[in-house]
């Protein structure tokens, strides 16, 4: 009988250990969809970013399943809250492997996502974020990007600032953040020499007073802020009337959300941004997500970062159904690591998302990054 309990024991013990080893990999077993996972801030003061990432994308896998999901089979989105705090990553990304998530669109910001990209790479899971556009988030050969890398805003501004015929600028950027750190720094090392600076910065314990910042910047005319929109509706608030009137702030994704955080009426400086989607479009496949997501879920959470989610679930779809028409068999029981291997191949190998609201014959670079044309996007 001992002998039978030990034995019994043992055989529990193996079972509890590749049991383990099965949830680290992704659970697929009882899929009965294609499950698509994302972590992003759902709640806080970066969720009008995580809320349109998770409306859009769903709004996305709502019309490819009306539509007769991927031959036949609908697709699932899970998203979790991570609040914009790397530390909460770790538990969103295993219970999305735990609900079987075969492909993801990783993280919304880019902090988080230098967690995710690690936890990813392990289990070789594909990811294409809308939004995470830290230049190290496609580190790895399972991670891609359909927003702008942050090198790459920074450049493309500068080449805007390049050929404006501006002589003198100045710079407003939060120096403890990789996103805006990192923009920076691509701006400047792009930028024309003969092009005065008048550089500012801030830290995460600074960011409500900004008085030294705008004593500095006073002066200038163009001012380039690498930085999200809470503390920039902070300083254009505090500086209405210190700043000159016709002087232009110029800022990249992270503005996106400004106008809910802010009355721009109120603010006399121009309020421009780098970007790859047009709020005020009128006509193409930009018009039509408006348009929809408007009617769906108001325009408090509208912007670029629900518009590339969008573009990423079609992506994804458009990927996987040109593999399957080749071929390939991709059911709801494909574990996450044999889909990305065929994913990274098809996005690597000059696939092309023909029509997004974010572009136009979008494609993605051998290191991830996405290659699609930007545009000076005027907020007011």
């Amino acid at each position: 009988m001992k002998k039978f309990l030990a034995i019994l024991m043992a055989a529990l013990m193996v079972a509890a250990m590749f049991a383990g080893c099965g949830n680290k990999a992704g659970s697929t077993a009882n899929n009965t969809e294609y499950v698509i996972g994302v972590s992003g801030p759902l709640t806080g003061g970066a969720a009008v970013y995580g809320l349109a990432v998770q409306n859009a994308a769903q709004m996305a896998v709502d019309e490819i399943n009306a539509a007769g999901g991927l031959n036949g089979t609908n697709f699932k989105l899970i998203a979790t809250d991570d609040q914009h705090d790397p530390t909460k990553v770790a538990t969103n990304y295993a219970n999305l492997m735990n609900q079987g998530m075969q492909v993801s669109l990783g993280t919304v910001t880019t902090a988080p996502g230098e967690e995710f990209k690690t936890l990813a790479k392990e289990d070789n899971v594909f990811f294409l974020t809308p939004s995470a556009s830290g230049d190290k988030i496609p580190e790895f050969d399972n991670g891609f990007q359909m927003c702008f890398a942050d090198g790459n805003q920074g450049k493309v501004a500068a080449d805007y600032v390049n050929g404006a015929g501006l002589t003198k600028i100045g710079v407003c950027y939060r120096s403890d953040d990789p996103y805006s750190d990192g923009i920076y720094k691509q701006f400047k090392e792009n930028l024309n020499k003969s092009i005065e600076v008048v550089e500012t910065s801030f830290t995460d314990a600074t960011s409500t007073d900004f008085s030294t910042q705008i004593s500095q910047l006073k002066e200038c005319t163009f001012i380039f802020m690498p930085i999200y929109y809470q503390p920039a509706a902070v300083f254009m608030e505090q500086a209405k009337d210190i700043i000159k009137a016709d002087a232009t702030y110029y800022g990249c994704d992270g503005f996106d959300g400004l106008a809910g955080q802010l009355d721009l009426t109120t603010i006399p400086q121009e309020v421009s941004m780098l970007s790859h989607f047009d709020a005020t479009a009128k006509e193409g496949k930009a018009a039509e997500f408006v348009k929809k997501y408007t009617e769906k879920y108001g325009a408090d959470t509208l912007n670029q970062f629900g518009a590339s989610a969008y573009d990423c679930i079609y992506a994804i779809y458009g990927a996987m159904k040109e593999l399957i028409d080749a071929g390939e068999e991709i059911t709801p029981k494909t574990s996450a690591s044999d889909l990305c291997d065929m994913l990274k191949g098809k996005f690597t190998g000059g696939y092309t998302l023909a029509a997004g609201a974010t572009g136009s014959n979008i494609k993605w670079n051998a290191d991830g990054t996405v290659d699609k044309g930007a545009v000076k996007y005027n907020l007011k």
